[in-house]
């Protein structure tokens, strides 16, 4: 029993060190590369120049960004990745609540009650309106 459960902490090492490794590797062979000249290195002004969306930019200087787009799509993507864990729940709630009873009920609730507090400042602090 443990031994299967420290392999499977083996597993997760060999994942890490690939997901480190082979960024790592292509990162060395591309500097590598250009040190050895057999990557080219040919700057010119249109591959410096801005380039957005296929379109040609209208100016040189960057144009500011507004805050509020970032801060609703931020709270649209806390919001939906905590709602994708109910769904699981919820469609394994009956097996769940023979085995362990109340308390699943009970654990979700809280999940839930964090969830609500979480929306409720983000509306009193006014993050969720527009103008």
């Amino acid at each position: 029993m443990l031994d299967e459960y420290f392999r499977q902490y083996g597993v997760i090492a060999i994942f890490a060190a690939l997901a480190v490794a082979v960024p790592s590797g292509m990162l060395i062979i591309s500097w590598l590369l250009s040190i050895l000249k057999i990557r080219p290195n040919n700057p010119s002004t249109v591959k410096n120049s801005i380039y957005e969306c296929g379109f040609e930019t209208i100016t040189e200087r960057w144009s500011n960004f507004n805050f509020r787009y970032y801060s609703i799509a931020l709270l649209f993507v806390i919001f939906d990745v905590e709602v994708v864990f109910l769904f699981p729940w919820a469609a394994s709630f009956g097996t769940m609540s023979v085995e362990f009873g109340i308390y699943v009920f009970i654990e979700m609730a809280i999940f839930i009650g964090i969830l609500v507090l979480g929306w409720l400042y983000a509306w009193k602090k006014g993050s969720l309106e527009w103008s």
